[in-house]
């Protein structure tokens, strides 16, 4: 395959999921809020995450909110890999992301399809549109039920 096909499947599979998206709304019930926004360009995203009872594992994620293309698409990417992960691997995954936009990483065989989104670091201004809904999980993952989150956490100072 060539690296222009290569590109053109990317694209494909982000409008998709931008598309038809099949992660969107609420999980029920709600064990972790955030809401996000990306300055440079208007994205918000509010997004919802239902843990097991024990707390330690993410059993879904669901995301509301407007964007772009690239921005909902890494939403929807998002929650559809991390279903069924303990909350620890999906911090770590946050790192692996942020270092894939930075050209530094990519995902392993068993979460390949977030390595759609690598194409993105060719394009810096866009690196925050995708980075934006790991940002709101990693706040989201790292606050408790009882805090609830104040506006938006902001990715402007990446």
């Amino acid at each position: 395959m060539t690296l222009g096909n290569v590109r053109d499947l990317y694209q494909q599979v982000i409008l998709e999921h931008y598309k038809k998206p099949r992660h969107k709304g609420k999980t029920d019930p709600v064990h972790r809020y955030q809401r996000g926004h990306n300055p440079s360009c208007g994205d918000t995203i509010e997004l919802t995450v239902q843990l097991n009872e024990a707390g330690d594992t993410i059993a879904d994620v669901k995301f509301d909110g407007e964007g772009c293309a690239i921005a909902m698409a890494s939403a929807d990417l998002m929650a559809d890999v991390l279903r069924g992960k303990p909350v620890s691997v999906a911090l770590e995954m946050v790192q692996r992301f942020q270092r894939m936009m930075k050209g530094e990483d990519e995902f392993p065989k068993e979460q390949r399809k977030l390595n759609v989104m690598a194409g993105v670091a060719q394009f810096p201004v866009r690196i925050k549109c995708a980075n934006l809904t790991w940002h709101t999980l990693k706040a989201a993952l790292e606050s408790t039920k009882e805090q609830v989150p104040e506006g938006f956490i902001s990715n402007e100072n990446e």
